[in-house]
């Protein structure tokens, strides 16, 4: 018993090991790549920098489209909120039920992202993001969350594989509170080995 609730203490507060299920992060992060996920940041509420790879609960709306766009107030939204004990174990512990993004951070508070001609600009400065691949662009989607000022205590996420990602473009900005964690390094495959960038 002292065994399985030292584990679970560890699994909530210090980190956990968690697999890569979707390719929204290729080529960084390849699917079923294991990762060593520390959650020490996500206790903190602390804004992450930018280029951390973190982890999230997926919002409840997950594909916003021309006639859901709130630019007043660009976050997005959480619905789900048991008030179970056992429920909110089982799905926050366990996280059994729970799904799960892994994106990098790009926008800060308060700074102004623009997606325009293929790439991103912070504060109308073009971002230079050498992990992406050479041919990638990155997508305007017009008339969605491609131009806005990032609220304070919620930061813009893309993943690396822009063509194939849900991202900040589509669901808003993530509040801090709901980051669960940083990646920090890949265990498996031996060969992947180390820290992620």
């Amino acid at each position: 018993v002292i065994a399985v609730v030292l584990a679970l203490l560890v699994r909530y507060f210090l980190g956990t090991p968690t697999i890569v299920q979707q390719p929204s992060m290729y080529p960084t992060l390849k699917q079923n790549e294991r990762l060593w996920l520390s959650k020490l940041d996500g206790f903190s509420n602390k804004v992450p920098e930018r280029g951390d790879i973190i982890t999230f609960e997926a919002p409840t709306d997950r594909n916003v489209d021309i006639n859901h766009v709130n630019y007043e107030n660009p976050v997005a939204t959480y619905e789900y909120n048991p008030n179970n004990l056992i429920v909110k174990f089982v799905y926050y512990t366990l996280e059994i039920g729970k799904t799960s993004y892994i994106k990098r951070v790009i926008g800060l508070p308060g700074e102004h992202v623009e997606i325009k001609n293929g790439s991103v600009y912070i504060n109308g400065e073009k971002l230079q993001e050498d992990y992406l691949q050479e041919f990638v662009v990155t997508e305007s989607l017009e008339g969605l969350y491609t131009s806005i000022i990032v609220p304070e205590n919620t930061i813009y996420v893309l993943g690396d594989n822009r063509v194939n990602s849900t991202d900040s473009r589509k669901i808003g900005t993530i509040p801090l509170k709901e980051i669960k964690g940083t990646t920090k390094f890949t265990v498996y495959p031996f060969d992947r080995f180390g820290k992620k960038k």
